[in-house]
């Protein structure tokens, strides 16, 4: 039920409509190649998590696979996800409430073109959510779960009554219409796009509730494993038949256009797909297509529509703080962070872990103040840590052979690679605007490893650790200056091979230049600064830092990939070619993460406590689990 309650959230409030804006009526396609790569994910994820069922799953999975700087990285990057999903459930509900209370919500320009964003008494309605949030995870999981069942049979009936509703206005033409582009407006590379950027890999990400609270539930070596599946092929239906009731439902007659002041400034023209971010509909797309729909039926539950976008938001919205509190926990479990983010409450709920994924919440809520905005840098970010999924399936059967498995991965040495590989190219896709702002928001935590798991892990000096990470910080601060004027000449591309800046003209050779300048000094100051790390740690001690060069060496592949791939600044390697390039740099990385893997002090524990022997090989301390 926390799985299913999970990925029925926004989701399918709102990535219909960025989704047609994206490619049009050939996003369906996006909901069921999203929907099929997010379950090669989760298989490989299935067996790993009935095999070793913990609180915290995904975070510390990587540590006992590979040790500590590979564990830090994606357990930082899962963080930054996990701990803005009720972030963005709250700014769903107030989204949606804008359609009865318009001031919740403007229109205004950004990075990402325009959009419809929170207002400050949306911002403040917002914050109220997500101390509520809070309130209803300090009562417990069992409290939680009551509750969730309940809850879930709703967000799940609503949406099936939509589609089926809508289907009964259907228009055909809204697929096929020559004038409005026909199937594929924008063609077939903007399906892809739409994958990581309108919400639909979004949607679908619900499936790892099953692996955050794995350790609490009453038969996890069986639950969890079923429970990932079966949510993600139920999500895969009803987000395919969801979006088409939708595309078929659009009443291009029915919608305005909005400004930045909120007034409506004329209708719409009729097919164009990108102009819905800024309409009329854009708070409300399900709503607005009801009520304009003519029929006194499905005019009345709309009605209904506005009270579930209350319920389903909220349900994901609650579910995901006691996520991020997990994912705080696991990284305090395992020495990342101080330890005290391991002490539980009289409601045996991790109270500081918490409080601390309601602050980072809140700090989010600011400079994010959109639905639309978010969306694209949880499923990018949250993706990004899934790659490891395939890798430690397969690190596990070499280092812990013998340990149970209630769900054995069959065809495990095709389907590892492809959920690697799928994971990789979710990742591509999101475009190169958004892999700039997640590779450096990775990069970002590095120092805090290095100061807080370096003198007490690694034999580094506390003095040492503390100065490799202050300047690590500024140098990266510097670069992100400098990047970020890459991305504001990007995003102002014109026409082919010229970017227009402040009235002058810029050739793509220039800008290429400055990125690749970036890129190298990227590449030097995280390389360096690991290879130093590596030099510092105690010796036997060191395998720790080695076993994670791949990963920063994969995030630099991924950023050096999509600036000259199809959803770059300057193609190079124009579409389907760029895929194929991405495919083939998914496997090479692939290999080098298992290889890279080893068996850790911590599996070592995990055995010898089951009763299986086992040699004490690896370097990391087992943190003392509370």
């Amino acid at each position: 039920m926390l799985s299913l309650g999970g990925i029925i959230g926004s989701g399918w409030l709102f990535a219909v409509l960025a989704a047609n804006a994206d490619a049009g009526p050939a996003v369906t396609v996006s909901w069921i190649i999203g929907g099929i790569l997010v379950l090669f994910i989760a298989l490989n994820y299935a067996e790993v998590s009935g095999m070793i069922p913990r609180s915290g799953a995904i975070v510390r999975y990587p540590h006992l696979s590979h040790g500590s700087y590979t564990g830090y990285i994606l357990g930082w990057t899962y963080m930054l996800s996990a701990v803005t999903v009720p972030t963005i459930e709250a700014e769903a509900v107030v989204g949606y409430a804008a359609t009865y209370v318009p001031s919740f919500t403007y229109t205004t320009s950004t990075l990402f073109g325009p959009v419809t964003v929170l207002s400050a008494s949306g911002i403040a309605l917002a914050l109220v959510l997500l101390v509520f949030f809070f309130f209803l995870n300090f009562y417990g999981i069992r409290f939680l779960g009551r509750f969730n069942q309940y809850i879930t049979w709703w967000k799940f009936i609503i949406p099936a009554l939509t589609f089926i509703l809508l289907f009964s206005v259907f228009n055909a033409s809204n697929f096929t219409n020559a004038s409005y582009g026909g199937f594929t407006p924008f063609g077939w590379g903007p399906v892809f796009l739409a994958i990581p950027t309108a919400g639909i890999v979004f949607s679908y990400l619900g499936f790892r509730q099953a692996l955050e609270y794995g350790g609490e539930a009453k038969n996890p070596q069986k639950d969890v494993p079923k429970a990932t599946i079966v949510s993600v092929l139920i999500g895969i239906g009803l987000y395919t038949l969801l979006q088409i009731a939708f595309t078929g439902s659009i009443n291009w007659s029915h919608i305005q256009l909005v400004n930045s002041a909120g007034s409506i400034i004329g209708p719409i023209r009729p097919g164009d797909w990108a102009a819905l971010k800024t309409s009329t509909w854009a708070s409300g797309p399900f709503y607005n297509a009801l009520k304009s729909s003519g029929l006194s039926l499905l005019a009345a539950f709309a009605v209904f529509l506005l009270i579930d976008a209350w319920v389903s938001p909220s349900g994901t919205g609650w579910v995901y703080m006691g996520t991020g509190t997990r994912t705080f926990y696991g990284l305090g479990a395992d020495g990342y962070f101080p330890k005290w983010f391991t002490k539980l409450s009289k409601y045996r709920i991790p109270w500081i872990s918490l409080i601390a994924a309601l602050i980072v919440g809140l700090i989010f809520l600011l400079p994010f103040p959109s639905w639309y905005l978010l969306v694209g840098f949880i499923s990018s970010a949250t993706v990004f840590t899934y790659v490891m999924g395939g890798v430690a399936l397969q690190v596990f059967r070499k280092t812990a052979p013998t340990m149970k498995r209630p769900f054995r991965l069959p065809g495990a040495l095709i389907l590892a690679p492809i959920g690697f590989v799928a994971a990789s190219m979710i990742v591509y896709w999101s475009g190169i605007t958004l892999v700039i702002f997640l590779v450096y928001a990775i990069f970002a935590g590095l120092p805090l490893y290095i100061i807080l798991y370096g003198p007490a892990k690694l034999g580094i000096k506390r003095g040492v650790a503390a100065a490799i990470g202050i300047v690590f910080w500024i140098v990266l601060g510097v670069l992100f200056d400098y990047g970020y004027g890459i991305i504001t000449l990007g995003v102002s591309e014109s026409t082919p091979g010229v970017v227009s800046s402040i009235g002058n003209g810029m050739t793509a050779a220039t800008l290429d230049g400055r990125f690749l300048l970036f890129f190298v000094l990227t590449a030097i100051l995280t390389l360096g600064t690991t290879a130093i790390i590596h030099m510092l740690t105690d010796r036997e001690k060191r395998k720790e830092i080695s076993s994670g060069y791949w990963l920063v060496a994969f995030s630099l592949g991924m950023l050096f990939l999509s600036y000259f791939g199809a959803f770059g600044y300057d193609t190079v390697v124009p579409f389907p070619w760029d895929n194929v390039v991405a495919i083939v740099l998914g496997i090479v990385f692939y290999i080098a993460a298992v290889m890279s893997g080893y068996k850790t002090e911590d599996i070592t524990d995990i055995l010898a406590t089951e009763g299986v022997p086992a040699p004490a090989v690896g370097a990391s301390e087992a943190p003392e689990e509370n």
